[in-house]
């Protein structure tokens, strides 16, 4: 019997621990190693920072949903990684031995990188739920004594969609308050032009998202590399396209929230040869470790290099779909190493299906592939995607229940479009 742990139980570790469990079957342990016992829907966290979301509706216990799927769970705190011996070593000095370790810890939030940003400094953060509801406080504050606003994201961040995302949400939050008038904001982000998003565009996104941005009234400044913030005021200094400082700003706020960039969590990225110099997982086209033959990897803490050269380094984002197209790839993998004694053969897709809510319409973009060059590209706006995106939350959460990664409605409904999630398979 072999036993797969699963390190990280976020929205690429737990679709990845039942999607192995159910390929490899009764005779295989699965378990699930995760810091806190309730799994919580990321892509929400914008809701939540500016009240729209109770962030109970958007969390659940991991351990009673995987028990229904013969998935045992340990919540603790893995400090270190012994890839010789295989075994993971917790905060209270546990060890737990894995014949096979697949990593989904997803990043860790690099605020360091720049002086006076995030939680501890004078930033807020949606990146996690517990940012996103100190977010919210900030905002209650920011109704009752209404001033400027900045939102971005901060050189080097590699995941934008979510800082468009709570800029126009908060645009309609402060437009149902009646403060808009009194809260001038300003995004301030690392890429090359508003859209790229990190991917060098998708479609049609740089017009469409400058029409929003113009529309609402939010300026905008671009190749963005932000100085340092202090309480109330930031130095944000634009460079041109040499990568040279054309224009210092200095902005004051009264509420800012930064994207910050991300790199690996401490134990993954302190294995030699695990990792790059970021610490995020290096893989093969089989999300396997090309060191370490036993360790798997997907999600945001895998390294994907930048799409191209921006006068301010900016990120290539792994967006949900994507992830789910990687941990896809790897139970195949898994199913193809130990039950049928072959060499793996599967390869996600790497597609990018993406909704993102603006407050009272959304913007929604297909890639396939994320990485270009692509077959298909489309950016399209429009209300349907606030419904769409809200009526995913429920889904998603709704497959995470039921212990089921790609229901055969959504595998046919997608394959329709086009759109599925490995490349090839020997299987």
């Amino acid at each position: 019997m072999a036993k797969i742990v699963v390190l990280g139980a976020g929205t690429g570790g737990m679709p990845a621990a039942y999607e192995i469990k159910e390929s490899l079957g009764k005779n295989h342990e699965v378990l699930m190693v995760n810091e806190r016992p309730s799994f919580r829907f990321v892509p929400s966290n914008p809701w939540v920072a500016v009240g729209w979301r109770d962030p109970d509706a958007i969390t659940m216990p991991i351990e009673k949903y995987l028990s229904k799927k013969d998935i045992h769970f340990k919540c603790a705190r893995v400090d270190k990684i012994d890839p010789e011996q295989n075994i993971l070593i917790t905060s209270d000095n546990e060890q737990i031995d894995y014949d096979y370790l697949v990593i989904a810890t997803g990043p860790k939030l690099a605020f360091s990188n720049v002086k006076g940003t995030g939680p501890e400094g004078f930033t807020q953060s949606i990146c996690t739920l517990d940012h996103a509801q100190k977010c919210y406080t900030d905002f209650e504050a920011l109704v009752k004594n209404p001033g400027p606003v900045v939102v971005g994201a901060l050189q080097g961040a590699s995941c934008f969609g979510p800082a468009y995302e709570y800029a126009f949400i908060l645009d309609k939050a402060l437009r149902d308050a009646k403060i808009r008038h009194k809260v001038p904001i300003h995004y301030v982000t690392s890429e090359p032009y508003i859209g790229h998003l990190g991917l060098a565009g998708v479609g049609d996104s740089k017009s469409m998202l400058e029409s929003e941005l113009r529309q609402r009234d939010i300026k905008w400044i671009c190749n963005a590399n932000v100085d340092e913030v202090r309480d109330g005021s930031m130095t944000v200094s634009e460079l041109n396209r040499k990568g040279e400082i054309e224009m210092t700003h200095e902005l004051p706020f009264t509420h800012s929230m930064f994207i910050p960039p991300f790199s690996g969590v401490d134990a993954v990225a302190n294995v030699d040869g695990l990792c790059n110099a970021k610490g995020f997982v290096i893989t093969d086209e089989y999300q396997r470790s090309p060191k370490f033959p036993n360790i798997f990897s997907g999600g945001v803490c895998v390294a994907i290099p930048p799409v191209e050269v921006t006068p301010v380094p900016t990120g290539t984002p792994k967006t949900g779909y994507m992830i789910e197209t990687m941990m896809t790839a790897i139970a195949h993998n898994l199913k193809s190493i130990i039950v049928d004694k072959e060499e793996p053969g599967a390869v996600g897709t790497w597609h990018a299906i993406c909704l993102a809510d603006m407050g009272d319409t959304g913007a929604a973009f297909v890639a396939m592939p994320q990485i270009g060059p692509r077959n298909v590209a489309w950016f399209k706006k429009g209300k349907w995607v606030h419904f769409a995106k809200i009526a995913f939350e429920k889904y998603f959460m709704r497959k995470m229940r039921t212990g089921t990664s790609e229901p055969v409605y959504e595998k046919y409904v997608l394959k329709a479009l086009g759109i599925e999630r490995l490349e090839k398979n020997k299987d």
